[in-house]
């Protein structure tokens, strides 16, 4: 039975990996972190099966002792604070566990296989926003990276520290660089989520307007799900390998909004949609598009969920929640 440890278990990707793992057989262990983590009882719902070990990827000696604990043949590390808005406040932070987190992780892995580092496998999550003010359109592996928020930096950080670790110690280490993904466990606090989750409550009568920041950026995205799948045809690949994971098609804001308000019947959203400079990023990223030829050609993967059936899920999902709470 092959064993996996996840960081960033609570998180929509760790939740969808950690089911795919359990269909396949694995024996799955999950990094959570905090005393008392109030999503430790979600994780413990969802996926029964995984084995939660207390640990933090700013703590190496929590990140040595869950390793001997884990014995994993393959680690996922998804773990970081993920929400870029929330980066600019907490650039410190941000670094700290997004970017340093990484280095911390890889170089348990190191000290922990020894002499044999062939025994462990190790995906990093990286990120389209590394690619911030975009280069080339569409964006592949090879693209020049130039992050536009302290997330991003972060992720470029680790994103190199990876690529570092399989060339200096020749570790079977792969960066995913994945494209905006969403499904209903999607945070609130991110566009696709705060969309599906207020047209559900305006439909319920719950709330009248919604507040949105800039409507024009566009983004290319897919269904954490089959992003997940992606993540794992990479640890089965015979060397290390850096991958863009992402549909290769591009919507904006305006789009999203069309989508969702479309599924609860609303043609004009226009009078239920406010827009507040305080949602307008520092420094935007305007427009994301990934070229996944390789992680198609390579991994033989592709996405199976369109932009239309993404959207329709996530607000039915929400549609079904508010009227399960008598709304």
């Amino acid at each position: 039975m092959p064993r996996a440890l996840i960081t960033g278990i609570t998180g929509q990707d760790g939740l969808y990996l950690s089911e795919l793992l359990l269909a396949k057989g694995y024996e799955v262990y999950g990094l959570i972190r905090g005393q008392n983590n109030p999503k430790f009882d979600l994780v413990g719902k969802t996926v029964p099966g995984v084995h939660l070990i207390a640990g933090d990827l700013t703590d190496l000696s929590s990140l040595l002792r869950a390793l001997q604990v884990a014995q994993p043949d393959e680690i996922y590390n998804l773990g970081a604070i993920s929400f870029v808005a929330y980066s600019w406040e907490q650039a410190a932070l941000t670094s700290d566990v997004t970017a340093k987190g990484v280095l911390n992780i890889l170089e348990a892995v190191r000290l922990y296989a020894g002499d044999d580092l062939s025994t462990v496998r190790f995906y990093q999550a990286s990120s389209s926003e590394m690619f911030g003010k975009v280069q080339q359109v569409p964006q592949n592996e090879g693209t020049l990276l130039w992050p536009r928020s302290p997330y991003g930096v972060a992720k470029v950080f680790g994103h190199y520290m990876t690529i570092n670790y399989r060339e200096s110690y020749g570790m079977h280490a792969s960066s995913g660089i994945l494209f905006n993904h969403e499904s209903p466990r999607r945070g609130p606090e991110f566009v696709t989520r705060k969309v599906s989750m207020g047209v559900a409550a305006i439909k319920a009568g719950r709330q009248d307007t919604l507040t949105m920041g800039n409507l024009e950026a566009r983004r290319d995205w897919g269904f954490a799900g089959d992003y997940v799948d992606a993540m794992w045809r990479m640890l089965q690949q015979p060397n290390g390998d850096d991958y863009v994971v992402s549909t290769g098609e591009t919507h904006s804001i305006r789009e999203l909004l069309d989508a969702a308000f479309a599924v609860v019947g609303i043609d004009d959203w226009e009078p239920y949609v406010e827009q507040d400079p305080r949602f307008f990023r520092p420094a935007e990223v305007d427009l994301l598009t990934g070229d996944s030829t390789k992680a198609r050609e390579v991994l033989d993967w592709k996405p199976t969920v369109g932009f239309a059936d993404l959207v329709t899920m996530m607000v039915e999902s929400d549609v079904r929640a508010l009227a399960a709470q008598g709304g």
